[in-house]
């Protein structure tokens, strides 16, 4: 390749691979700064003009050309594509395929005219090109970067920039940092699971209940005391609780409503105790119509749907459980606002709840 490249920013790159050069990793502990070469597969090649074209040349050879003192920068560094390498402008406004191996490779960057470059503007047509570039590679073994002639003020700003840069960790420190990460951020969801919970572990028995966690916020310690009670006691809470949503619902009213209540203890099967009238559904139900439970509350539904919906704890066969789904229910149908309106009733309604409390 010889000829105008566009370059943008005051870069260039050799890229062979998704992979973007980073600007402080491309030169992290590097004797230079025009040819970063860090980033596995990438190549960073700074030039004196912000904007524009430059005259860029890449050469391939067998072995390591002399050294040409014409030019007035000269750096050197290793490099191995990882991919087909192609020479590229910033933003993919260039591209120029590069005959490159897979192989270590010695790369030499020469330029000329940084400092006029710098201070110059994008060239017009058929202005000459200000500052200029050659690109050479051959194989060899990796060695370390180095300045072999540094002339412009530019170029020694750039070298003290890498040089001030630490170079970047090795596998084994990321790897390190990586686990490091990973335990910080372990710890933070711990934390912030114990938060949830109202800052103390729940039991494991309580942490399979995956709505207790989103409610321990208002309700841990009914929930604590509840596991701690005896199986009469979660029974009896969860139908105190139903019926306590029944009556701010303004479901109490309804007979049908009071007369499932009263049947929960005498049925097989507690939630078989609610039997919705036909003449309840508004509009009535179809012929052949069926009924669903539903999977929360909302203060609009119809009178079958939100008894249904009060109801539904009954259908846990464990009755810590059973006492969970209701806390769940009640706060909705409390509200936001009065989720612990009924909480003071509750433990005054069961002194051996408030005794399993501790």
């Amino acid at each position: 390749m010889a000829g105008p490249a566009g370059v943008a920013y005051g870069q260039i790159y050799v890229v062979s691979s998704a992979e973007h050069s980073d600007l402080p990793e491309s030169f992290a502990g590097q004797q230079n700064g025009l040819c970063g070469a860090v980033q596995a597969g990438v190549l960073f090649l700074r030039t004196g003009l912000h904007t524009g074209e430059v005259d860029f040349t890449v050469e391939l050879h067998d072995e390591a050309p002399p050294i040409d003192e014409t030019w007035e920068e000269i750096v050197e560094a290793s490099y191995r594509p990882s991919g087909e390498a192609a020479l590229t402008s910033w933003g993919g406004g260039g591209r120029w395929p590069l005959a490159l191996d897979e192989v270590d490779y010695r790369v030499r960057y020469c330029g000329w005219g940084m400092d006029a470059g710098h201070q110059a503007g994008p060239p017009m047509d058929g202005e000459p090109l200000v500052d200029r570039y050659l690109l050479q590679f051959w194989p060899a073994p990796p060695q370390p970067d180095r300045v072999v002639k540094q002339t412009s003020a530019q170029a020694a700003y750039w070298h003290g920039v890498a040089r001030e840069t630490p170079p970047p960790p090795t596998p084994e420190q990321r790897a390190e940092m990586e686990r490091e990460r990973e335990r910080k951020a372990a710890e933070e969801r711990a934390a912030e699971k114990l938060r949830g919970w109202g800052g103390t572990p729940p039991s494991e028995r309580l942490e399979g209940i995956w709505k207790a966690y989103h409610l321990a916020l208002d309700y841990r310690p009914i929930m604590d005391a509840a596991e701690r009670a005896d199986p009469q006691t979660q029974w009896a809470v969860t139908k105190w609780l139903v019926h306590r949503m029944c009556v701010e619902a303004d479901l109490i009213q309804f007979a049908w409503i009071t007369d499932a209540l009263e049947r929960v203890d005498h049925e097989e099967h507690a939630w078989q105790a609610l039997r919705i009238p036909v003449d309840a559904y508004d509009p009535p139900l179809p012929a052949g119509g069926s009924l669903f439970a539903l999977a929360g509350w909302n203060h609009n539904l119809d009178v079958p749907s939100k008894a249904m919906t009060i109801f539904g704890p009954f259908m846990y066969d464990d009755r810590l459980e059973a006492v969970v789904d209701a806390l769940w229910i009640a706060r909705d149908v409390f509200g936001r606002d009065r989720a612990r309106a009924f909480v003071p009733d509750l433990w005054d309604s069961f002194p051996p709840l408030r005794a399993a409390q501790g």
